[in-house]
């Protein structure tokens, strides 16, 4: 029998690149079913969800390819019920497609949250030294870097738009690279393994991508 693996987003389904980067990773004949924090709102609703801080800002982009701010207090308010109907959907793996840090909601039992992978996996590759970010928006900076701040370890960050192109992501990675990260992390789930190839050789040193990561634990999970 087929697995089915559920994806919300935290902006609006349909999101065709998330979902065939996650399916890559999935057994043959698992089927995707992804939805959006955010579905059934209009532009202008959506427009209205304005973060309230850098502490309160995530970053997205809608179904329509526009790039959005939102305030990640409204997403998480209009998450479980998200989560609700992936589980009515009969979704055996659930995974929140967001490398925020997020508290627990209701109905998120199981849920695979990339901000854990993510942060497991640099931890046991750089128990101490230096490491880098590429974090999509620089209000974000102070916020993420707190989120990754452990014993040890020093932190350096770089903004990075995910719709950026070759140009652009060479520069950050050449910003980055200055300040000699022994480890980068791409904290966002809207860098794609392209964004990936972009950076790794102006940085010089190996770069961990939120979405691919997350992937290969699906595997395991769906197999």
């Amino acid at each position: 029998m087929s697995r089915i693996l559920g994806i919300i987003t935290v902006g609006q389904a349909p999101r065709d690149d998330i979902a065939a980067l996650f399916a890559s990773h999935a057994p043959a004949g698992t089927r995707v079913v992804l939805r959006g924090a955010l579905d059934g709102l209009s532009d202008s609703e959506v427009d209205m969800l304005k973060p309230e801080s850098g502490a309160d800002t995530l970053y997205t982009r809608l179904r329509g390819e526009r790039d959005v701010k939102l305030s990640k207090k409204a997403v998480i308010a209009r998450s479980p019920a998200t989560l609700a109907k992936l589980r009515d959907d009969g979704c055996d793996v659930i995974v929140y497609a967001c490398t925020g840090d997020f508290p627990p909601m209701a109905g998120d039992e199981g849920v695979l949250f990339p901000s854990r992978v993510l942060s497991g996996l640099a931890a046991g590759l750089l128990p101490r030294g230096r490491l880098g970010l590429l974090v999509p928006l620089a209000e974000q900076i102070g916020k993420l870097t707190s989120k990754w701040a452990r014993p040890d370890l020093e932190i350096v960050a770089e903004a990075l738009a995910p719709s950026a192109d070759a140009a652009e992501a060479k520069q950050a990675a050449e910003r980055l690279a200055a300040r000699k990260p022994d480890l980068v992390a791409m904290d966002c789930m809207s860098y794609t393994p392209a964004t990936k190839e972009w950076v790794k050789g102006p940085l010089g040193v190996p770069a961990l991508l939120a979405i691919s990561a997350t992937g290969r634990v699906l595997s395991e999970m769906l197999e």
